[in-house]
């Protein structure tokens, strides 16, 4: 094959499984929420990243080499994005209000655009599996799928681990220092990956 499928889905699973924006994200959603009335939200963060991979498989990383300010420019939209995101889930609290809103699909199809981490996994796919001279529609299908599959296991289960820690910690002492623990590591796994992950 023209891609390496097999060592993506490999680098993909270790991407995706591991902590960054989006998953904590989902860690969040899922425990202020649970991982049913999240789902929405699950399939949007799920999708958001075909969002990503499509535009880069056919031509935008060319956009790069010619006007690298756009990037620039994505870079601390994305940062601005994920300390935004950050602060909101320092100030949730886990006692679920039944009439509360959880977010919804379109909330969760931009986190992956806005998600450096995201950005540099894909670039990593088209850059590191596929040969070069690889059509770039069949290079393109294939890591989409890829990445579809790989997240349609992994974001419940980042979701589900939000619920239940949801479960042993809410309304108690604990639970502030939780979420603005998370908080933090959203934040923290954002300039990783943008300052020294992403490279």
């Amino acid at each position: 094959m023209s891609v390496a499928a097999a060592s993506f889905a490999i680098f993909a699973a270790s991407q995706v499984g591991t902590p960054g924006p989006a998953n904590m994200a989902l860690l969040a959603t899922g425990a202020r929420y649970g991982l049913r009335r999240a789902l929405p939200f699950v399939a949007g963060v799920a999708l958001g990243k075909q969002l990503v991979i499509w535009p880069v498989g056919f031509g935008l990383m060319q956009l790069a080499d010619s006007a690298p300010w756009v990037f620039q420019a994505l870079k601390w939209m994305s940062a601005a994005y994920i300390i935004w995101l950050a602060w909101r889930v320092a100030n949730m609290r886990l006692n679920t209000n039944i009439e509360a809103k959880a977010p919804g699909f379109a909330a969760g199809l931009i986190v992956h655009p806005l998600n450096p981490k995201a950005w540099a996994m894909i670039t990593a796919g088209f850059t590191a599996f596929t040969e070069p001279g690889t059509p770039s529609l069949e290079a393109t299908v294939t890591i989409a799928l890829i990445l579809l599959g790989v997240q349609l296991i992994l974001h419940p289960i980042w979701t589900y681990g939000g619920e239940r820690i949801a479960r042993s910690v809410a309304g108690t002492p604990a639970e502030k220092y939780l979420m603005w623990t998370l908080a933090a590591l959203t934040v923290a796994s954002v300039f990783f990956v943008l300052f020294a992950g992403g490279k």
